[in-house]
């Protein structure tokens, strides 16, 4: 997509060494919060190469943006502009409109995202406050399935900003978000599928160069997800008898829901793993497998991995492998019980070359 500029979304993971590969590319940054603002002002990145993409701010946050020169901001709601008319007038203020993907992994549009019914509205109201609307944004949710929802989207946008030009704004920016998966074929070529020709195919129709509209998208899991692979130890096991009369096996994991798997709560992943034997220990004589159940480290009961899926003997001292396990995953963990998820133990290492699996070994382990 050679007309799209990206600017990475840095909730999806704050590792400092992605975020300065990013930096170095030329790449911005979406950011939603001071703390985010904060870390990418710090690592040298100019505010304009920053757009605070969070459409309900928090007053503190405004001030911060303010005092150091972000400009470029998103709204959906009238509330929005009268804060942004009371505490920061100058910002660039760009429009989020609702475009969702019904098949999305995590969908956006019940939180944010304005009805393309209600821009005309919000544009007058801005208008009446003496706001500067110069854009519009959208989200079709993350791991975008339906291509036809980008198209709709920027088809959408092209009105809003038709009718914003009508209102005597000066339109200039289009976001088209994220949802792109990060994924590599047997080449090492990112798997963008059709997605990057739909959406160039409609800013061609809608936003045709001579527009000058600058195009940002705002991807996260395309540079993330397949950065970092999760190492668990298995540290200890119990055997159960099943109601049938068999031998069910329970296995604790070092992480666990509270941690980097909060992805399968929050962002409806089923991750994917490899068991890798220690090197410490002999090879294992028992190769039967057993219905398991994978348990987090903490004393939640609730904090269960994956119930019930086949695994071979494991002994503590053996590993799970987790594969793509670099989007939203250690970023949205916390502390709980004390344990340090929020700061695991990193190596860093690097690749010659990025090859995913295939899809038969893939779904063999995923659970």
């Amino acid at each position: 997509m050679p007309r799209v500029v990206p600017f990475y979304a840095v909730k999806c993971n704050p590792e400092p060494g992605i975020l300065k590969l990013l930096v170095a590319m030329g790449a911005g940054f979406d950011c939603a919060s001071k703390g985010e603002l904060d870390m990418m002002l710090r690592m040298g990145v100019s505010p304009s190469r920053i757009i605070f993409a969070h459409p309900c701010k928090r007053a503190s946050d405004i001030r911060y943006a303010r005092e150091h020169g972000v400009q470029y901001t998103t709204f959906d709601t009238v509330s929005e502009l009268h804060k942004i008319a009371s505490m920061n007038p100058d910002f660039k203020c760009v429009l989020r409109i609702r475009a969702d993907d019904p098949d999305a992994r995590v969908p956006l549009g019940l939180k944010y995202g304005a009805e393309v019914s209600e821009a005309g509205v919000l544009l007058r109201t801005a208008k009446e406050l003496g706001l500067q609307v110069v854009g519009v944004s959208f989200h079709v949710g993350s791991a975008c399935q339906n291509l036809s929802t980008f198209s709709g989207a920027i088809e959408n946008a092209r009105k809003v900003f038709d009718e914003a030009n009508d209102l005597g704004f000066n339109m200039e920016l289009l976001d088209i978000g994220g949802g792109f998966t990060g994924h590599f074929d047997e080449m090492g070529n990112v798997m963008f599928g059709e997605i990057a020709n739909t959406i160039n195919n409609a800013l061609a129709a809608n936003f045709p160069p001579e527009m000058g509209v600058r195009v940002i998208a705002e991807p996260g899991r395309y540079f993330a997800e397949t950065s970092s692979t999760l190492m668990t130890p298995v540290y200890g096991q119990r055997d159960r008898m099943s109601p049938e009369g068999g031998v069910k096996k329970d296995y604790w994991l070092t992480d666990g829901l509270y941690g980097s798997f909060n992805c399968i709560l929050y962002d409806g992943q089923n991750p994917g793993y490899h068991v890798v034997r220690s090197p410490l220990l002999p090879e294992p004589t028992d190769n039967r497998s057993f219905t398991s159940t994978l348990w987090g480290p903490t004393c939640d009961s609730a904090d269960c991995v994956y119930k019930d899926v086949s695994l071979p003997v494991l002994r503590n001292g053996d590993w799970l492998m987790w594969n793509n396990a670099g989007a939203y995953t250690v970023a949205g963990a916390c502390d709980f019980n004390g344990i340090e998820f929020t700061t695991p133990g990193k190596l860093y290492v690097w690749s010659d070359s990025a090859v995913d699996v295939d899809d038969e070994e893939e779904a063999a382990m995923t659970a």
